[in-house]
């Protein structure tokens, strides 16, 4: 699901702050974006996380204090990033990066609308998916 063009602006610089919990991304335009580590984890482009479809996606809880733990170029269209617990299968694509950090705003909103909608606090713990295919009787 990558919607790279030639327009799709590509970072001329990323930087990992830790104590922070931010992503830096500098753009040749002089635009410059600090993506808190909890946005990037609770909308990662994964299957874990997007699931494979619109309305399979799992809700992100207890990702507040995650950190990223590393950076690794895929291609020349990408960013693979791992995560202190242990999520590692996002490919943040160019268009993906610049979308999460030029509406960041938006989508805090989103997220917490979505917690809430759920009754869920942000801090909990992520529970294991029930597995289904259990009997009624």
């Amino acid at each position: 699901m990558s919607g790279l063009t030639r327009e799709t602006p590509i970072p001329t610089g990323v930087v990992v702050h830790s104590k922070s919990r931010a992503l830096e991304l500098q753009y040749a335009s002089g635009e410059n974006y600090r993506v808190p580590f909890e946005l990037l984890r609770v909308y990662s482009p994964s299957a874990e996380v997007q699931g494979h479809g619109p309305g399979q996606e799992t809700l992100q809880t207890g990702k507040r204090d995650v950190t990223v733990i590393g950076v690794e170029p895929v291609g020349h269209y990408a960013l693979q990033l791992s995560f202190s617990d242990g999520h590692n299968t996002g490919i943040y694509s160019w268009d993906i990066l610049y979308d999460l950090a030029a509406r960041q705003d938006e989508l805090w909103r989103e997220y917490l609308a979505k917690l809430e909608a759920a009754g869920v606090d942000r801090d909990a713990p992520m529970v294991a998916a029930k597995a289904s295919g259990g009997h009624c009787h």
